[in-house]
């Protein structure tokens, strides 16, 4: 390995930034850290440097030879011409006081032997012109230049003694887009033949730039393996929480976002605080970095754990085939969408799944176990939000009793534990609780506050998985857009996995990670929302699709229109404005 990091610790003070970090890099390879700020990324690169001022141990090796005790005499000699680094404060990194050429060729003579070092601001002037800085930029001093000029000048510093390490601490941050492209190509051939460490909270820079990535939190990596594995199936809980909360151009649920803060130096794994999968092992003990597969992880779990898992599940109804082997699974923390027409089977399989129908044959798998029976402890972790409140909230029941009355079946705490929990759904939900909306009932309520205690009384045992069946159709826009972002926010806050049903694809699209197309009792495609209504590869989701965008297929190719548009864009018989509005 030409780059070998092993159990590297690093302290300022009390506080461990880095702890046990284990990495290697050999020449061509390109590895990308990425993770929140305070993650420990600039300090790791800064410690291969040797510019950390922090207390380390654990080892470093370059091309062989142990960093760790060499003099500073020996560190000035390897920086430069060895290994380079491009800071991420451009405005820290260049000297105010010299032009821009000046200081590019005085990294060419500390380095260099004195034929060259005669030569340095000839050579200088040639790197610059290599990243795009002409002649008369070169003599420029840097508050003269751009954002982006500047970091090419500080690019060209990196590759001018052509190091085999380089490390790239935010090269593109505040750029605009097109100069940020233009700097992305410019890295990406500069790159070739070296070993490179990008670091970044870009996902996609690292994308655009590394083979591998490396997931660190709080000092330690969480996840790590091939880029573009991971982008498109994330297997730790915080790398799924970073790819959700950035904005990408071809995403098309909601931004969601990680609940809490970092905190350094916590026991046990670091991420435990704020993950919603956590068992009592993970506040204990930290976990082993195990691999299966090129994917190394960090996670008592195993990583994202599957919750519920249904297999080959066939239900028959008055002799006909309602559901025939159908196959899907749902992940901690996940929504999925299960989308198709009127009669595909989506209700009859929320019933299936919560013991309401028999099925024929198949098994039904809650987190690792097959479900033989629907008890407590199964209604405990699995609720349902039935498309009607106002039918499924008994208009016998105030809000009040609505909302406890899951916690008296199973017979959960005393009545001020019951009232106590009551209330907690009820804020969670933004409803109010205070003595006359808690003794409202059902037709005192709008039809989004019903929905709401609705959720509130499915949310009151506790339970992982809701399943949701149309549960904001008979809503006005703007009430099932907050019943919507409920549901999300919930989902950040206690990792609910949600198998939301809808006829909706705009809907689907707007807050599912996955969909699921149902037609006649199967599913016929199935994938990430954004690359299925993107791709649709199966007629009948293409079909879903166009309809959705206000066109379908008439069953010969062509874009057929609803008559009322026609009319709008055409005279009668004027059929060369309605093709051309095809």
């Amino acid at each position: 390995m030409t780059l070998s990091i092993r159990n590297l610790r690093l302290s300022f003070g009390k506080t461990e930034i880095l702890r046990g970090i284990d990495l290697d890099l050999e020449m061509g390879d390109c590895l990308a850290l990425v993770g929140e700020s305070g993650a420990g990324k600039s300090t790791l690169g800064l410690s291969v440097m040797g510019l950390s001022r922090g207390s380390a141990s654990g080892e470093i090796c370059f091309k062989g030879r142990s960093l760790f005790g060499i003099s500073a005499e020996e560190f000035r000699e390897l920086r430069g011409a060895e290994m380079a680094m491009v800071f991420q404060n451009v405005e820290d990194a260049l000297d105010p006081v010299q032009r821009i050429a000046d200081q590019i060729a005085e990294a060419i003579k500390v380095h260099s032997s004195s034929t060259r070092a005669r030569d340095a601001s000839r050579l200088a002037v040639r790197h610059l012109s290599n990243v795009g800085l002409n002649k008369d930029k070169a003599g420029m001093y840097p508050h003269q230049l751009s954002g982006g000029e500047k970091q090419r000048a500080l690019i060209a510093m990196a590759l001018v003694n052509d190091p085999d390490l380089l490390i790239l601490d935010e090269p593109t941050a505040s750029l605009d887009a097109l100069t940020k492209a233009d700097i992305i190509e410019l890295l990406r051939s500069a790159i070739v033949g070296r070993m490179c460490m990008v670091i970044t909270h870009d996902l996609s820079l690292a994308a655009s730039l590394a083979e591998r990535m490396a997931v660190l939190y709080a000092g330690r990596i969480m996840e790590m393996g091939r880029t573009e594995e991971i982008l498109k199936g994330p297997r730790h809980p915080y790398t799924r929480g970073l790819i959700r909360s950035y904005p990408a151009m071809d995403a098309t649920k909601d931004l969601q976002g990680i609940l809490g803060q970092m905190v350094h130096g916590l026991p046990g794994c670091p991420f435990h605080q704020r993950c919603t999968q956590r068992i009592d092992i993970c506040s204990l003990e930290v976990p082993k970095q195990t691999e299966k597969e090129g994917r190394i992880i960090a996670c008592h779990r195993g990583g994202i754990v599957p919750l519920l898992e249904i297999k080959a599940l066939s239900l028959t109804l008055d002799c006909y085939p309602v559901l025939r082997d159908l196959n899907i699974s749902l992940c901690e923390g996940e929504t999925v969408a299960l989308v198709g027409e009127s009669g595909s089977g989506k209700t009859s399989l929320s019933k299936a799944i919560m013991g309401l129908y028999e099925p024929d044959r198949g098994a039904v798998i809650l987190e690792g176990r097959r479900v033989e029976k629907r008890d407590s402890a199964f209604y405990s972790r699995v609720q349902m939000i039935f498309q009607n409140p106002r039918e499924s909230v008994s208009h016998r029941m105030n809000v009040l009793n609505a909302v406890i009355e899951p916690l008296l079946v199973q017979k959960k705490g005393s009545h001020e534990q019951r009232l106590q929990r009551a209330k907690k759904v009820l804020s969670m939900v933004e409803l109010p609780i205070d003595d006359d909306f808690l003794k409202r009932y059902p037709h005192q309520l709008s039809g989004g506050e019903v929905q709401r205690v609705a959720i509130a009384r499915a949310l009151a045992l506790g339970p992982k998985l809701l399943i949701a069946d149309e549960p904001t159709s008979a809503l006005d826009p703007s009430v099932q857009a907050k019943i919507l972002k409920l549901l999300m926010n919930l989902q950040d806050r206690m990792g609910l996995a949600i198998l939301f049903i809808t006829h909706d694809i705009a809907l689907a699209r707007k807050i599912s990670d996955r969909m699921a197309v149902m037609q006649s009792g199967r599913i016929v495609e199935e994938g990430a929302t954004n690359q299925l209504l993107s791709h649709p590869s199966h007629p009948y989701t293409r079909r879903l699709v166009d309809c959705a965008s206000g066109r379908y297929d008439g069953g010969n190719g062509d874009i057929i229109l609803d008559r009322d548009v026609a009319e709008l864009i055409a005279e009668p018989g004027d059929q060369s404005a309605l093709e051309k509005y095809c």
